[in-house]
């Protein structure tokens, strides 16, 4: 069995028990989070497809917050004297898949 579903504006495939990382949610470790937004789930029964949204929902939770490893974004224009550097560190959110109620 998996779903289909957005988290953070991303669609993710899950499946019960995995551990995934999402973008930063604002939720305490060891909290539960409700996603409503499925857009599909497999399972027995079949393929079910949602417009937009199925009903039910997808029980995930958190196990902890980090950053990501730093990504450099370098620009330059050359014969112009034009040099930026900078550094971004996304954030996430580690989740661990509890149940698919669909």
């Amino acid at each position: 069995m998996y779903a289909i579903c957005r988290i953070g504006g991303r669609q993710l495939r899950v499946r019960p028990d995995e551990i995934l990382r999402v973008p930063r949610l604002h939720a305490a470790e060891g909290e539960s989070v409700d996603v409503k937004e499925i857009l599909m789930v497999s399972d027995d029964k079949g393929v079910r497809f949602g417009s937009p949204h199925l009903e039910g929902r997808v029980v995930a939770r958190v196990i902890g917050h980090g950053r990501a490893e730093k990504v450099i974004v370098y620009k330059k224009i050359r014969r112009a004297d034009y040099r930026r550097k900078r550094g971004h560190r996304q954030q996430f959110t580690t989740v661990k898949i509890e149940s698919i109620e669909a």
